[in-house]
């Protein structure tokens, strides 16, 4: 599913920009429908003003093993499925090869190395070690020591765990550059925006959420507004509303949906809007951040959320493997934060963009159901723009959502 010319290898049928619109006004999860949320936030604690928090959500119900799994997979989708799912098998044969995408965290994880080569090995991927230069682990000032202090109970070493593999997942012969935060205050984290792209990594994903304030503008010329790079940023687990950075107008907002195998249709798989018991994607209007000059719909007057949306329901979740605390191995994660490095990774098989260049494609899987394939592409103009169904899809007011928007 990619098409190879002199421009390099350019992955078609990829991610669905799905403008997620059935979400509740309130900001309310629907988990008043079904039974009982299976899952558990891994970042529990609320972020006060000022700070994130990790959009990480980990199943409870999976029985967790330690080391390789040989006898059967692990539970979750792994990295054939994700490739599948969104056409990028062949990109993330073909594609990726020195090309770095940069994961922005808070505290540290001990145990990031050895985890990390346990999925790749796990699920058969190339190595990527620190011996080898694939993986690299520094503070806030790109510098490998001091580090943080370690994650202990915040829950942000799971976040971590989740992003590493998803980074390698999709693209696998990316390298990877983890930065960990000193904390999970937005300039700290932001700092750590700022190390990835000194470093040179043209892709910065960033799983993380906080509530909008009146000084996120002078945040994004701060930490946020890097030409000729892709910052990705998770938009939240709690429905109808929008966090920073993701209402930022220089990063690409991601969303999330749910994602289940269906070989009765061209694609093998159905996608929809992430809403049910287990949470609901981000999504809505900046109170904050002016509308940007590419943004043209009536439904918000300031920055629209989202740009673009991937797997995130924790009943279709994915594989992850973590071992340092509490964790003893394999678990099944979801929340924006799984479709955040998915995103920023898939970027990466698109190939570096040029230096003033943002992020821009063609409609691809708008609505629910198409098999319409497009190309990603880099372009001097302002980042996303949409056709069909996604810019009819915006809402001039908040929705009123549906019981389940599951597939």
């Amino acid at each position: 599913m990619v098409k190879i010319s002199k421009r390099g290898v350019r992955p078609v049928l990829l991610v669905p920009a799905l403008l997620l619109a059935l979400l509740p006004a309130t900001g309310a999860l629907a988990s008043a429908v079904g039974p009982a949320p299976d899952f558990r936030h891994a970042c529990s604690a609320p972020a006060p003003p000022g700070y994130a928090a990790c959009q990480a959500l980990v199943q409870t119900g999976v029985v967790t093993r330690a080391g390789l799994v040989r006898d059967s997979a692990p539970a979750g989708y792994g990295p054939a499925a994700l490739r599948s799912a969104y056409g990028l098998t062949q990109a993330a044969a073909a594609a990726g090869h020195g090309q770095t995408v940069a994961v922005v965290d808070a505290y540290d994880d001990p145990n990031a190395a050895s985890d990390l080569a346990l999925y790749r090995s796990q699920y058969h991927l190339p190595p990527c070690t620190v011996a080898s230069g694939c993986f690299r682990k520094v503070n806030s000032r790109g510098q490998a020591s001091p580090l943080p202090r370690a994650a202990g109970k915040t829950g942000w070493d799971q976040e971590e765990a989740l992003d590493l593999d998803m980074v390698s997942a999709i693209c696998p012969n990316c390298r990877i550059l983890l930065v960990e935060a000193n904390s999970a205050k937005i300039g700290d984290l932001g700092t750590g925006v700022n190390a990835a792209v000194a470093l040179g990594a043209k892709f910065v994903s960033n799983s993380y959420s906080g509530a909008e304030r009146p000084v996120d503008t002078k945040y994004d010329a701060a930490y946020f507004n890097h030409p000729g790079v892709a910052v990705t940023a998770a938009s939240g687990d709690t429905g109808y509303h929008l966090g920073y950075p993701a209402a930022s107008r220089y990063v690409t907002s991601v969303g999330g949906t749910s994602l289940v195998r269906r070989a009765a249709v061209a694609r093998g798989w159905g996608e929809t809007v992430w809403n049910n018991a287990s949470g609901a994607t981000g999504s809505g209007c900046s109170a904050r951040e002016p509308k940007p000059s590419w943004q043209t719909d009536t439904g918000c007057a300031r920055r629209t959320d989202n740009d673009v949306a991937a797997v995130a329901d924790p009943d279709t979740g994915v594989a992850v493997y973590n071992t340092y605390g509490s964790d003893n191995g394999w678990q099944v994660f979801g929340g924006t934060s799984v479709a955040t490095p998915i995103i920023a990774a898939t970027y990466a098989l698109a190939g570096p963009p040029g230096p003033r260049a943002y992020p821009a494609r063609s409609a691809a899987f708008d609505c629910p159901g198409s098999t319409t394939p497009s190309r990603w592409r880099w372009t001097s103009s302002p980042r996303w723009r949409r056709t069909g169904c996604a810019r009819a899809s915006r809402p001039t007011t908040p929705p009123t959502r549906s019981a389940s928007t599951r597939s």
